[in-house]
């Protein structure tokens, strides 16, 4: 049980950072001939920053009741 919770812990953490950080993506929006137009488009993953909340509160759940246990 302890060890799920801190699996918990270390994914929501790691959901967390990617719900922050996001990617970028690169388009082209004009191509005429030698002239390439480009935007670039920065995402982030709202999904990411829940699984990440609800993971770290899972994963801490878990580890407080693993200590009642024992």
């Amino acid at each position: 049980m302890k060890q799920l919770g801190i699996a918990l812990i270390v994914l929501g953490i790691a959901a967390l950072v990617v719900g922050v950080v996001g990617w970028e993506r690169q388009t082209a929006n004009i191509d005429l001939g030698g002239i390439k137009a480009t935007a670039t488009e920065h995402r982030t993953s709202p999904a990411a920053t829940v699984i990440g909340i609800v993971a770290l509160v899972g994963g801490a759940a878990m580890m407080v009741s693993s200590k009642r246990r024992t």
